[in-house]
């Protein structure tokens, strides 16, 4: 049984950016309510990579509440279009898998992906399972359901025209394969970030050819990185990702400027505009601890946020180190103290750990010794613990 329209409207129109349309929308679920048939609603991520990022989970949190509200999730895994790689909101071509990554990505996404989506009872549907069936005439048939005009009315693509960068032929075609996605698996209503509304109104276009009930096209706000200003991004290195430890979620939250809070808040978490409003007008650093025990709570349990909580407390308000910490394998002796902090993960370069040292940012053992210099020598042994600001591991 479904709830009433209008507390489903209520629910699902909150926090998103824009609905084609929200009256398309209202009658849907009035069918869907009458009828007692659930929608079925797609959202489509491209294996481009290992790691699901808290970005992805933006639209994957709207699929979730979908879910909750009784209708049926319908995630489409980009193996056919990840060969072409999606040009929507890039100022440059992306260049494309080949099928090797692809494979090789996309086997943990789902797994990723089923810490907000109940992907037991979701329909998972890979799109190369019809695209790979095509020959060139069906190809052609897709191309001959759209004009050059309209693919260059995108707004990237324009920008591109007039700076003079080079548009590829085969970027035109992923927002009709991302289309015809919808009109495959006969889609009520399609999610993605407000950079996809052209995808996805495509698909609205598609479906009406097939004689299908266009779909409504629901677009999410697009969640900054943890610099504060980019899109959360792989690429860019800025992200969390669903898959990491508890700790490093925490520690990143713990890292975001704060100004980004309320976004955050508002996209990440379940809390009202009113709690919202209660916790900011907190200390800044407890608001953004709360965050981050909201963020660990959701992909680890409540278990998991009271422990990093409590670590976080000994290692910053009472001098001490976690209860858990990561641990690294370096064997037993004298070593150069740039090779150590190479060695425990903590910089990338003897010059970048040079420049650590000189800041006196590195320390060692329960004394907490720093090195005098950066030719100064550690004592590595098994259980000693090394630090490096806020990064603590424990010699294996």
């Amino acid at each position: 049984m479904f709830r009433p329209v209008d507390e489903q409207l209520r629910l699902l129109l909150r926090g998103a950016a824009q609905v084609e349309t929200e009256r398309d929308l209202s009658a849907k679920l009035q069918r869907s309510f009458e009828s007692n048939t659930p929608l079925r609603v797609k959202y489509g991520i491209d294996p481009t990579g290992f790691d699901v990022h808290l970005g992805h989970t933006v639209p994957l949190r709207k699929l979730r509440q979908f879910q909750e509200l009784g209708h049926k999730a319908v995630l489409i895994i980009g193996t056919a279009t990840a060969l072409v790689g999606d040009p929507s909101g890039r100022d440059s071509s992306r260049v494309g898998l080949t099928p090797e990554q692809i494979e090789i990505n996309a086997a943990n996404y789902l797994e990723q992906i089923a810490k907000v989506v109940d992907v037991t009872t979701a329909e998972v549907r890979p799109n190369a399972a019809w695209f790979n069936r095509w020959g060139f005439a069906d190809v052609l048939k897709l191309l001959g359901q759209s004009t050059v005009q309209q693919i260059l009315a995108r707004e990237d693509f324009s920008n591109r025209m007039k700076a003079g960068t080079a548009i590829y032929l085969h970027e035109c075609l992923y927002p009709l394969m991302q289309g015809w996605d919808s009109a495959e698996i006969k889609a009520d209503v399609e999610l993605g970030g407000t950079e996809q509304l052209f995808n996805l109104m495509v698909g609205r276009d598609l479906q009406k050819g097939q004689g299908q009930a266009p779909q409504v096209c629901m677009t999410l706000p697009i969640l900054r990185g943890l610099d504060g200003v980019m899109k959360m991004g792989k690429s860019l290195g800025n992200f969390i990702g669903v898959g990491e430890a508890a700790r490093e979620q925490f520690g990143k939250t713990m890292s975001i400027p704060d100004d980004l809070m309320r976004e955050w808040y508002a996209l990440l978490t379940d809390r009202s505009t009113g709690e919202i409003d209660g916790i900011l007008a907190d200390k800044p650093n407890e608001a953004k601890k709360r965050l981050g025990a909201d963020i660990v709570a959701w992909f680890h349990g409540e278990d998991a946020s009271v422990q990093v909580l409590s670590d976080w407390a000994k290692q910053f308000s009472q001098g001490g180190d976690p209860d858990e910490m990561p641990s690294v394998t370096i064997a037993s002796g004298d070593m150069p103290v740039l090779d150590v902090i190479l060695a425990a993960g903590f910089c990338k370069s003897k010059s970048e750990a040079r420049k650590k040292v000189e800041e006196g940012a590195f320390n060692s053992g329960p004394q907490r010794i720093k090195p005098a210099d950066f030719k100064a020598l550690v004592t590595i042994e098994p259980g000693l613990v090394l630090r490096l600001g806020r990064k603590v591991v424990r010699v294996g």
